[in-house]
Parts: C-alpha cells; structure tokens; sequence
C-alpha cells in the first residue's frame, strides 16, 4: 500500500516526510511538521514521567488566585520557567533550572511542565526522581543487578535534558555525595542541561536563616549544602537558572482543609 492509500498517512505529505511547495514558479520541498510530531511522541514515551503528573501542564497550573501573595510568587514561577521553555537552548547563560522551596508548592507540576514543551520542541528529556535514581546506581555494582539499572544511571548521565526530582531527599553519606557530585561535574562538563526540584534552602536562592522553633517542613530545614556537598552545590548553581516558591502554602495541606 503506498502512502497516500494509507488512510493514517499525514494529509500534507502522504507519510513520506517531506511536503512540496511552490515559491514563485519555483519547486521546492520542505520536512514536514509530522516528522518533528513524531519525534515528539516517542520522546514522550521514554521520558518515565510518573502517572501523578502525565497531565501536567502551564495552562491547567494553578497560581492561587485567591491569595495574593501566593499569586505573586508563583505568577513569577510560571513566567520564568515557559520562558526558560520557549527560549531553550538560547536566550540564556545558565541552560539548567533549580526550582526551589517549600513542599507542595508546584515545583515537580512546573519542572514537567517545562519537559513536556521541550519535548514538544523535539528535545530529548528524561525524568527521574532522585532517591529512586540513587537506589538504581546502587543496585547497577551488584553483578546480578539487571541491565536497566546500569542503563538508568547511563541515562541520567548522557540524555540532553536531565529532570531530578527531589534533589538531595536522601540521608547525605560519603558515597552519596560523590555520585550526585560525579552525575552534575559530568552533566556540567559535557554542557548538558539539569533540571531539578528541591525541597531544600539556600541564600543563593533568596532564603534567610530558619528561626529557632521554625515551623518549617523537615525537608526544607535542612541546606543544599548539608545535602548534596559543596562541590555539587557550586556546580548547580554556575549551571541553573533559580526560581524560588518560597512563601507559597502547601497545596496538599490547603486541600485537605
């Protein structure tokens, strides 16, 4: 059956890839837009975005309205990362994203949101969450580990557009500092973007020193530094663009209610 019989054929080009033109009595061809489509969904299959989050996007994101300061803080959050999205790879020094603050405050929503549209664009992305990537580097030095789990780590390590969830939500120890300081100083080196999410504070990133007693959630107590390392963390910060939702509620606490 040739392509233009085929009834799922793309209507502009007959599934051949390439579409015709007539500029000025002159012919010419073009790759058609279902190529880049088609890239896109495949992209997306491989991309191991959890099911939680599939339907994550800018438009269905919600920068509570309600709540002034809230708005604010997140208006700011969403014009900076579908920037970061549109005018990726240029447009920019820093080619990564930290997204940072509090828990329940949109971070993971906004960093999918970021992937999906570069996926759109073509751009291979990948997600991991960053307790479960440690867990799998650990198994791969077991000889009896399956193959995906050396291949995850090989993932983490080569794909253009690295997505970490959950930066340094793990007991720091010697051997964990070393391999996210090893994973960001190679992304860093090969000029590889990161994107990340983190629950944790910095003064880099506009956090002031906790009060004694603070109320703060115990993820957020705790510094990048304290972590993931200083090596790790002077890396992230040469290497990403900052957006803060420090001040933002909690949304799963705000539903519950």
């Amino acid at each position: 059956m040739s392509p233009a019989e085929n009834s799922s054929a793309c209507p502009h080009c007959g599934g051949s890839g390439w579409k015709r033109a007539d500029r000025g009595g002159l012919q010419s061809v073009s790759r058609c837009e279902c190529v880049a489509n088609g890239r896109a969904t495949r992209l997306l299959e491989v991309a191991h975005i959890p099911p939680l989050y599939q339907n994550a996007s800018f438009e269905n994101f919600s920068t509570q309205p309600e709540n002034p300061v809230a708005n604010r803080i997140l208006q700011t959050a969403v014009t900076v990362a579908n920037s970061y999205a549109r005018q990726y790879p240029f447009g920019t020094k820093k080619q990564g994203l930290m997204l940072i603050g509090d828990p329940g405050t949109g971070k993971t929503h906004l960093a999918v949101a970021v992937m999906k549209r570069l996926i759109a664009r073509g751009f291979e992305c990948v997600f991991f969450d960053y307790q479960n990537l440690l867990e799998r580097i650990r198994s791969s030095y077991d000889q009896a580990s399956g193959a995906a789990q050396r291949e995850a780590y090989q993932s983490a390590l080569d794909c253009e557009v690295l997505v970490l969830d959950d930066l340094g939500a793990h007991r720091v120890t010697d051997w964990v500092e070393d391999t996210v300081t090893s994973l960001i100083t190679y992304r860093y080196n090969q000029n590889k973007p990161l994107i990340t999410t983190a629950n944790l504070r910095d003064p880099e990133a506009g956090d002031a020193p906790l009060a004694s007693g603070g109320g703060a959630d115990m993820a957020s107590r705790y510094y990048l530094t304290e972590r993931i390392g200083s090596r790790a963390r002077s890396r992230l910060f040469e290497m990403c663009r900052t957006i803060s939702t420090r001040g933002v509620e909690d949304y799963r606490v705000r539903k519950n209610r």
